[in-house]
């Protein structure tokens, strides 16, 4: 392991705990800001040189992408009471996307990987793996019985992807002026909940 400076007079012991540090200093960042950060950022709130944290993350968007990641338990929390005890596929992932689409506007490290500044730079931001997984971990969590209604692993993964690139979608482009909460869960019904029930033909 290269010889380290800086890291506040305490360098890490190991490779696995400086990409723990310079994760950590990247969210509690986002968490002050609000919006994205830069290599420099890190760097300079770690007190060490920019190559150090490219070691790590070989670009911003690695390493904001890491940082979002690492900061969604708390969303997943509480989206998993929002839609506990909702056993429906189609009304789980209506409430879900509803959710979503509002919390991400005050969770800036969800924001950071989902919202429509991010996806703006990066279009492809929403079908990354690491989008993927958090889809993935997210219907998981729901009290619906996948199995029950045709969905296996690669049906579900397919799901996860056409769920992302909708709310892409509302993020990129909202509407003027946008859809009222109960105007949006409607039109979701309709027509995402309709792509759904098409898998078991319910």
């Amino acid at each position: 392991m290269a010889r380290r400076r800086g890291w506040g007079g305490s360098p890490p012991a190991d490779d696995a705990e400086a990409a723990r540090r310079i994760v950590a200093a990247a969210v509690e960042l986002i968490a002050r800001t609000g919006a994205e950060i830069s290599i420099a950022d890190v760097a300079e709130a770690l007190g060490v040189i920019r190559q150090t944290v490219y070691r790590y993350f070989p670009s911003a968007d690695a390493l904001m992408t890491a940082a979002a990641i690492a900061s969604v338990d708390d969303f997943l929390d509480r989206l998993t009471r929002h839609v506990g005890g909702l056993s429906d596929p189609v009304a789980a992932m209506t409430e879900a996307v509803l959710f979503t689409l509002t919390d991400v506007r005050r969770t800036p490290h969800l924001g950071i990987l989902l919202s429509s500044s991010y996806s703006n730079a990066h279009p492809d931001s929403l079908t990354s793996d690491a989008a993927q997984a958090f889809g993935m971990t997210m219907i998981r969590r729901f009290d619906v019985d996948w199995a029950a209604y045709d969905y296996d692993e690669p049906a579900l993964r397919e799901l996860v992807e056409y769920v992302l690139r909708t709310m892409q979608s509302f993020f990129l482009s909202p509407g003027d002026p946008p859809r009222t909460e109960d105007e949006l869960r409607r039109y979701l019904r309709r027509w995402m909940g309709a792509a759904i029930s098409a898998q078991s033909g319910r």
